[in-house]
C-alpha cells in the first residue's frame, strides 16, 4: 500500500528527535529486524538490531548530532533527505558534514519503519577536516578509536574504514561534467559517460529513458555534490524552485555511470508535470 507523504515524513523524523534525547532504545525500535544501516556509504554495513544497536554506541551515544535539514523529497516509500550534519566530537570539536541521507520504509503492524538507511557524506574529507583541528581532535579521534574496537572489534574498525574508498574526486568530477552535460542538453555526451546497459529510473523502480532524464535535468543547477563508496550523490535545483537528488552508480578506469536513480520534487520530471 500507498503511505501519505506526511506519514513518512513524521516516521524519518522521529530519527532526530531521539538522537537528541539519546533514547538508544527508541532510536533503535525505529528499525525492522532485517533493517541494514549503510553510514557513510562505502563502509561496512550493520545488518539487524544487534548490530544497529552497537552502530548507535559507537557513533552516535558518545555525541551531540544536530541535522540541519535542507529539503526533504519523498518518492514511493523513500525519504530523501539533504542535510547538513553538526557533530559534537569533544568540547571544543564540532564537525559540520554535508551529507544526504535515504531512508528506505516499510508498513509494520501498521506502523512505518525504516529498513534501510543509507548515510552519504565523505569520511576521507571528515579525516582531513578532522587532522586540521591538531591537538584539539586528539582526545576525540582517541575517543572514537577505543569505541571502534570495543563495540565492533577489529572486523568492524576495518569495515568503518573501507568508508575511505571509492569514487573520490574523480568520480565527483565526472559526475559534476555528466549533470553540466545534461544541462546543456548536450545528449551525445550524456550518452558517453553512461555504461552499456545503464538502468535509469525514478525513485528505485520507475524505469525512465535517457531522454526523459535529460529533460528533468536540462535547467538543473547542482548545489552539493557528494562522493561515496561506488557513489556520486547530487542535490539539485531547478530555476522554479523544484528540487531532487541524483543518485548516480559508478566506475572508474575507465569511468562510467551504471545506475542513474532521481529522487525528484513534484514537477521535477515531466511525468509529473503532466
Amino acid at each position: 500500500m500507498a503511505f501519505p507523504r506526511h506519514d513518512l515524513l513524521t516516521a524519518v523524523e522521529r530519527s532526530p528527535r531521539l538522537v537528541a534525547e539519546h533514547d538508544r532504545a527508541g532510536w533503535v525500535a525505529l528499525y525492522t529486524p532485517d533493517a541494514v544501516i549503510e553510514d557513510p556509504v562505502g563502509s561496512r554495513p550493520h545488518r539487524g538490531l544487534a548490530e544497529i544497536d552497537r552502530f548507535y554506541a559507537t557513533f552516535i551515544a558518545p555525541r551531540d548530532i544536530t541535522f540541519h535539514v535542507r529539503r526533504d523529497v519523498v518518492v514511493d516509500e523513500t525519504v530523501v533527505r539533504d542535510v547538513d550534519l553538526e557533530v559534537g566530537m569533544t568540547a571544543g570539536v564540532t564537525m559540520r558534514i554535508p551529507a544526504v541521507l535515504r531512508y528506505d520504509l516499510a508498513g509494520v503492524d501498521g506502523e512505518l519503519k525504516i529498513t534501510r538507511l543509507q548515510a552519504f557524506w565523505e569520511l576521507p574529507g571528515m579525516v582531513a577536516t578532522f587532522l586540521r583541528r591538531g591537538p584539539r581532535a586528539v582526545p576525540a579521534g582517541g575517543a572514537l578509536t577505543v569505541g571502534l574496537l570495543r563495540n565492533q572489534g577489529l572486523g568492524g574498525a576495518a569495515g568503518f574504514l573501507a568508508g575511505l574508498r571509492g569514487a573520490g574526486p574523480s568520480g565527483r568530477r565526472h559526475v559534476a561534467r555528466f549533470l553540466e552535460d545534461a544541462r546543456a542538453g548536450d545528449e551525445v555526451a550524456v550518452r558517453r559517460r553512461l555504461g552499456r546497459g545503464a538502468r535509469i529510473s525514478v525513485g528505485e523502480n520507475r524505469p525512465l529513458s535517457g531522454a526523459e532524464l535529460l529533460r528533468a535535468l536540462g535547467d538543473v543547477r547542482c548545489d552539493k555534490l557528494i562522493a561515496a563508496g561506488r557513489h556520486v550523490v547530487a542535490a539539485i535545483d531547478s530555476p522554479t524552485g523544484e528540487h531532487g537528488v541524483v543518485i548516480a552508480d559508478v566506475e572508474n578506469r575507465p569511468f562510467a555511470i551504471t545506475r542513474v536513480r532521481l529522487f525528484p520534487s513534484l514537477g521535477l520530471t515531466r511525468s509529473d508535470r503532466g
